[in-house]
């Protein structure tokens, strides 16, 4: 039988986490079964009228989501694929040196992350603008054709992606850093006395054992790409053409520019599910790796 002190013991820790689970019902599963619930009905200012998965039909047949969610699911491979590849690379570079320049490396890559994403993208802006930004002035200046870095189809998602994965790549370099340091120096010995090459320390001691870091990272960073917004609002506006319009671009216009909750509810909910497909595999990984 459960003896009674056990059961207090229980009770007091369930009154301890209750709170934060209050929080996370409230605040993250209510508004999902919500957003899947509004996504079934169309909404008019008051109204709501059940249309089942007409808005999803609606969405597959416009070209302008169909352009959104290419848009965004070549930001997402190319933006992780970036920051995980770049933090590792400077992460394993700089790890074992003196312990102020790991820390001016740190700090150096950290600045973009800790400001606003909305004052970097104004900075950005300042530096591409083609009339009088720094970038195109220089550009000239060496004997180049002005170019429009933000308003040529052809060029506009690199500098995205390039803009996006500048202001983040700090994060990865930091919890890279933080993963190796922590690594047992034992092993680095004995690959020193054995004569293994940096390059074959890299690859047979520090990516594998930094393997948790990397789903984590990829895990986090798919999240915030998908949610990409501000650098797409302030730097393109969803252009040229729709060039660099992105799905939480496509649900902000639906929501509060053409008054389409059901359809943005539904976008929701495709990148709710987007999300878990990319996600759930990374996890599996990392708790079969344990």
């Amino acid at each position: 039988m459960i003896k009674s002190k056990d059961i207090k013991k229980n009770l007091t820790g369930y009154a301890f986490i209750m709170p934060q689970v209050i929080l996370f019902l409230i605040f993250m599963v209510y508004p999902i079964i919500e957003g899947i619930r509004l996504s079934l009905y169309k909404i008019n200012y008051k109204t709501e009228t059940f249309v089942g998965l007409k808005n999803y039909r609606d969405l597959f047949n416009d070209p302008v989501f169909v352009k959104s969610t290419l848009n965004t699911i070549i930001f997402v491979v190319f933006i992780v694929g970036l920051t995980v590849a770049f933090g590792l690379f400077v992460a394993s570079a700089v790890f074992d040196k003196d312990a102020r320049y790991v820390s001016f490396i740190r700090g150096s890559y950290y600045i973009p992350v800790m400001v606003s994403m909305v004052v970097m993208s104004m900075v950005w802006n300042f530096l591409l603008n083609p009339a009088n930004g720094l970038i195109p002035y220089l550009t000239q200046q060496a004997g180049f054709s002005s170019v429009n870095f933000l308003g040529n189809k052809a060029i506009v998602k690199p500098v995205i992606i390039f803009i996006t994965f500048a202001i983040n790549v700090g994060q990865a370099i930091i919890l890279y850093i933080a993963a190796m340091i922590g690594i047992p120096n034992d092993l680095f010995e004995a690959a020193e006395v054995e004569g293994v090459s940096k390059f074959h320390i890299i690859r047979k001691i520090l990516i594998p054992l930094v393997k948790p870091t990397t789903i984590y990272i990829t895990i986090i960073n798919i999240i915030a790409v998908l949610k990409i917004f501000v650098v797409i609002q302030l730097l393109t506006g969803g252009g040229p053409n729709n060039a660099s319009s992105t799905l939480m671009y496509y649900l902000y216009n639906n929501a509060f520019k053409y008054n389409r909750l059901g359809v943005a509810s539904a976008v929701g909910v495709i990148m709710f599910a987007i999300t878990l497909l990319l996600s759930v595999p990374q996890l599996r990984a990392m708790f079969k790796e344990d």
